[in-house]
């Protein structure tokens, strides 16, 4: 059992940091994006160092105190929160630790602190003529340790991989307040267990991320955006096939959405433009970045004729300009904004094999239509099989007319992804929300081998208490 925050913890904080890493705690340190956590209290600590850091960690293990890390706060599993009243934590937000350390454009690598913007990292990369391509909707607050803490996807996974995967070292602080020094450049470093992946998706229960040297590559020197109506989920695969035959691995993005999103755009917003005169029941926004000798509108006009030779499109739009692909984007990334206005009764981060994903689709409809009447919304990156499917009250109810049913709908969904061998938390995390999930549906060897690392790596179980490990 973990102690609350005392006064004798509060007095070795303040002896050992300055007087700036005690900011104020508000409640956006409180409350998550979508409302259904909220935190009890506690003592906000932002360290500027990782020495800071460190000296908080072993203040903590020493007291007993757990400590909740804390990013950009756009999490959206209550991995960030803690509600427990008896045990009010510290919460370490990395918010000041927002230095670019480095960047080497001839190696493509940068060296960012744990509370740099994810935005911040993009532009700093454009700065040197390179990308960083993890690209998500929260990017202009979420922060790059939260985003290595939950290996966070996005819409670029398809061509570069996972946060994970942009990932070259690391610089943690480990339980006892030990420092990591793992910030390598090297591509090949095999040696021995890598805690860099262990660190990885672990969400703070296993250390404090500080610092993360990332991959860069090379900027595409041309760039092309389509949208394309398709008459349904599984011509969407066979047009996602065709686009590898044609186009290759210059294919960036390849995202699927259903027409109840842009319905949920005309009744409450976000104000976008769609370019369809009827909007389509299903369609594909596809982004190429090609190189110089490639031109990639050409490639998506040869991509349109083709598809519609075997009928996989019926209409679609390729953006002529740098305006274009922003307007057709902003359909894309204006979505969650607008659910968030809606209020879904319960949304999923679900993963199931590609080829699964239109009889996932139709076998979910079915299943949730048996139970009541409801909106669903179905959209997102197809092309790595993570679907985000949202389910929402019918016009005229709120989500909290359906309080009695979320859990049976969560229960629906996530025993369907199980069925088609898929997973619960695609890109998300599993937080505080999905902890009985995990139990439920995790396979028992695995569970077993987590709990006896976050037993041998944090025995006192201070860092993030709660946080994805089931409780027993």
């Amino acid at each position: 059992m973990l102690n609350p925050v005392d006064d004798k913890l509060r007095g070795a904080l303040s002896a050992a940091l300055p007087a700036s890493a005690f900011p104020e705690l508000t409640e956006q340190y409180l409350v998550e994006p979508r409302g259904r956590y909220h935190g009890s209290g506690g003592l906000l600590v932002a360290p500027e160092t990782t020495e800071q850091v460190a000296a908080v960690i072993k203040a903590c293990r020493e007291a007993q105190v757990g400590v909740v890390p804390y990013g950009g706060g756009t999490g959206l599993v209550g991995g960030q929160i803690i509600e427990d009243d008896s045990a009010a934590p510290v919460i370490l937000s990395l918010e000041r630790m927002d230095k670019i350390r480095a960047i080497n454009p001839e190696e493509n690598v940068i060296v960012a602190e744990a509370g740099v913007i994810l935005q911040t990292v993009q532009e700093a990369a454009d700065g040197v003529n390179r990308l960083f391509p993890l690209t998500l909707a929260s990017q202009g607050s979420a922060r790059i340790g939260g985003n290595l803490s939950t290996n966070a996807g996005g819409v670029n996974v398809l061509r570069y991989g996972n946060a994970r995967d942009l990932c070259l070292g690391l610089e943690a602080v480990m339980p006892d307040g030990s420092v990591w020094n793992g910030l390598s450049a090297l591509r090949k470093n095999n040696t021995g267990y890598d805690l860099r992946h262990l660190l990885i998706g672990a969400e703070g229960t296993l250390g404090i991320i500080t610092a993360a040297s990332l991959k860069l590559f090379p900027k595409p020197a041309q760039m092309g955006t389509a949208l394309f109506a398709v008459p349904d989920p599984s011509a969407a695969l066979d047009l996602l096939s065709l686009a590898g035959d044609i186009i290759g691995t210059e294919v960036s993005a390849f995202e699927l959405m259903h027409k109840t999103g842009l319905d949920f755009l005309a009744e409450v917003g976000p104000e976008v433009r769609p370019p369809f005169a009827r909007t389509p029941d299903w369609m594909v926004l596809v982004d190429v970045g090609s190189s110089a000798a490639r031109d990639p509108q050409a490639a998506l006009e040869r991509l349109f004729e083709a598809a519609s030779e075997r009928d996989l499109v019926s209409d679609g739009v390729i953006a002529q300009s740098l305006q274009q692909r922003n307007n057709l984007w902003a359909i894309r990334e204006s979505i969650p904004e607008a659910n968030r206005r809606i209020g879904s009764v319960s949304s999923h981060d679900i993963s199931v094999p590609i080829k699964s994903i239109p009889d996932f689709i139709k076998a979910g409809r079915q299943a949730l239509s048996a139970l009541s009447d409801f909106r669903i919304n179905c959209f997102g990156h197809v092309g790595d099989g993570n679907l985000h499917y949202n389910v929402f009250p019918v016009p005229g109810k709120s989500r909290e007319d359906y309080e009695t049913e979320r859990p049976r709908v969560k229960e629906i969904v996530h025993d369907l992804v199980h069925q088609f061998s898929g997973s619960i938390s695609a890109e998300h995390g599993i937080g505080r929300l999905k902890t009985g999930d995990l139990e439920k549906y995790g396979d028992p060897a695995k569970l077993a081998a987590m709990r006896a690392i976050k037993s041998a790596l944090d025995p006192v179980g201070i860092m993030n208490p709660g946080a994805v490990i089931p409780d027993k």
